[in-house]
């Protein structure tokens, strides 16, 4: 690929979502009115007569507890149990074709999973958003209402509650700060209506960045080739010893179905929001109030900037900390090889005294800081380079018009 070409690609790369055209995990399936069920070539004989002639190849390095690591089907086994099928009755106020207002109900799908034997069950915040109510199948398939415990629409997490968890077993909670690329995984859950369907794969990277539904990000998210799809928002992803490490919640993807692009909210920051709604606490995230865009060489040298690495803000929300603290967004716009791209904001380069490459940098330092604490930024504005201390704030419920990629 020659300069000008790698130019042009950079330029078309700036500011790009990491969201995609899917949300949550797998897409909450809305159906109005009942509950499609896509059908499919599915072979449910059970013919004891045609036993395997090889062993099922051991899916992960052996479990202290074990001399033998644990397949597939091991896995499915034990937790199989402990996987919901959640569904979501929504009541959507909409007009209908002659003007007048009118309430259109729906249900949501979605997955879940038991943590403790008191019948707490974690999933994605999106799939229970708006609920009227809740119902739940766990354990021996009966179906049953849940509480609402709590939500954090920043981490897309939410926590259930259950009277009868008879017949599930609860899932353990693995580190999600041990995992390791190349690690294998199980996904299990509802997707379009199946319910405990299970897909594995690997973990494919770390430290992803998505968007939450209420436009902020929610980092040290893992990716994994293992199949999502509408329906298993909220469901685990399982590693190889049967521990979870994430909450499956988004698929990148042109189509809306599976392209071996999925996310999954880090398994700490799920028992951290959980740890905090249980009894009836607010979730506090620290809050920097800006969005913005990689800066790399390519870019630098089209925008003329002074710095060939950072983040060059585009927009600083009203009455937010880097507001109060004078940080500037962009004044305008620029137009380079078709692109349109915001000029004149305040450059971001060090946080805290540690170089930035980018805003995934950004956003966690400012996650990884509470409410009230004081963060310092070295910046370049008006062509000067200095430090601004900024008291981060407590992040708002949501951001109106926000359309940024990356929003700490």
């Amino acid at each position: 690929m020659g300069p000008t070409l790698a130019r042009m690609e950079s330029l078309r790369k700036f500011f790009s979502t990491s969201f995609g055209s899917a949300v949550g995990g797998g897409l909450v399936v809305l159906i109005a009115g009942l509950i499609l069920i896509q059908a499919g070539v599915v072979d449910t004989s059970n013919d004891s007569s045609s036993a395997p002639l090889i062993e099922p190849a051991a899916l992960a390095k052996p479990a202290s507890t074990s001399s033998h690591g644990l397949t597939v089907h091991d896995i499915y086994q034990r937790d199989a149990s402990g996987v919901a099928f959640i569904r979501s009755q929504i009541v959507q106020k909409t007009q209908s074709v002659f003007g007048f207002p009118q309430q259109q109900q729906s249900t949501a799908t979605g997955s879940g999973f038991l943590i403790d034997n008191d019948g707490h069950i974690l999933t994605n915040a999106h799939v229970v958003d708006g609920a009227k109510s809740v119902t739940v199948q766990l354990g021996n398939g009966a179906q049953q209402s849940a509480q609402v415990v709590g939500s954090d629409p920043s981490t897309d997490v939410a926590l259930l509650k259950v009277d009868n968890t008879e017949g599930a077993q609860p899932l353990p909670l693995g580190d999600s700060t041990k995992v390791q690329v190349g690690d294998p995984v199980v996904a299990i859950g509802n997707p379009f209506a199946l319910d405990r369907t299970v897909t594995s794969g690997i973990v494919s990277a770390l430290q992803r960045q998505i968007q939450a539904p209420n436009g902020f990000s929610i980092s040290d998210v893992i990716q994994t080739d293992a199949a999502i799809n509408p329906g298993n928002s909220g469901g685990p992803l399982i590693n190889g010893a049967g521990q979870v490490i994430g909450i499956n919640s988004q698929i990148e993807s042109q189509s809306g179905g599976n392209v071996g692009i999925g996310f999954a909210v880090p398994i700490k920051t799920a028992a951290d929001v959980a740890s905090q709604v249980e009894n009836g606490g607010q979730v506090h995230q620290a809050y920097l109030g800006i969005s913005g865009g990689d800066i790399d060489p390519q870019i630098a040298h089209a925008l003329n900037l002074p710095v060939n690495q950072g983040v060059l803000i585009e927009r600083v929300l009203s009455g937010g900390p880097a507001d109060d603290a004078g940080i500037k967004g962009a004044t305008g716009q620029a137009t380079i090889a078709g692109q349109t791209f915001p000029v004149g904001g305040d450059i971001i380069t060090k946080v805290d005294g540690k170089t930035i490459a980018g805003m995934d940098d950004v956003v966690s330092a400012v996650n990884a800081h509470q409410p009230g604490d004081t963060i310092t930024l070295t910046i370049f504005s008006g062509g000067q380079q200095k430090d601004v201390s900024v008291k981060l704030g407590d992040r708002p419920d949501h951001v109106q018009d926000s359309n940024s990629s990356t929003l700490p």
